[in-house]
């Protein structure tokens, strides 16, 4: 069985020995999709978490869940392909570094989180604001950058959690629509159609901000 998102031989062979349970191949399709995940963890990591926790730790735990699941891949693999279950095993694994490390603080400090922040994984109006001002305006910009985050998460909220999900899918962590609409439990046509309403709402609340209106959203 070859990745059905792959266009890559190796990457194929590699994946179709994961399949059978191969260790040592599983490790070589998780370091060929390294990148990719390092930037999901980054940019999905409660920030309270990331002064804490190392990027790097939190990959090597998911690699050694990815390998006590091993057994199960065949069952679990699905038409996003093995890039979605590792993406899926980050995810629960910053989950639970999230519960470990924010449990032992009061009801009133979590709350301290953006109230659209939603619950780890989800990404937040708060968090895609600050990627889209940090691809959108200079370091020399940082004033403005600061002044208009507010304004845009106010935006965004509107947006819908679902809307900006797909947005970050597709942009922050580079997903085909093929693997979005397996991340998301979607048809590849119906993920495809929530995909270009969403980027066209973005579009038209981004014009609607004084000192982006001729701008675009990052592609």
């Amino acid at each position: 069985m070859s990745d059905p998102v792959s266009t890559d031989p190796r990457l194929d062979a590699l994946v179709n020995r994961v399949l059978h349970g191969d260790r040592a191949a599983l490790a070589e399709v998780f370091e060929h999709y390294r990148d990719r995940l390092r930037r999901i963890v980054s940019f999905r990591l409660d920030p309270r978490v990331a002064s804490r926790v190392d990027v790097d730790d939190v990959l090597q735990e998911s690699y050694l869940n990815a390998e006590q699941r091993l057994q199960h891949v065949w069952r679990e693999v699905n038409a996003g392909g093995m890039f979605v279950w590792l993406r899926l095993i980050v995810q629960q694994t910053i989950a639970d570094v999230h519960r470990r490390h924010l449990a032992a603080q009061s009801r009133d400090a979590s709350r301290e989180r953006s109230i659209d922040s939603g619950p780890p994984g989800v990404s937040s109006a708060s968090s895609m604001a600050s990627w889209i001002l940090g691809h959108m305006t200079s370091p020399s910009q940082a004033a403005l950058r600061k002044e208009l985050t507010a304004q845009l998460e106010g935006a965004l909220a509107d947006l819908g959690e679902m809307d900006r999900e797909i947005l970050m899918l597709r942009h922050v962590e580079e997903m085909s629509n093929v693997e979005a609409a397996a991340m998301l439990n979607l048809s590849e046509q119906g993920a495809s159609a929530r995909y270009v309403r969403a980027l066209s709402r973005l579009q038209q609340i981004l014009t609607r901000i004084p000192g982006l209106i001729d701008r675009k959203p990052p592609g």
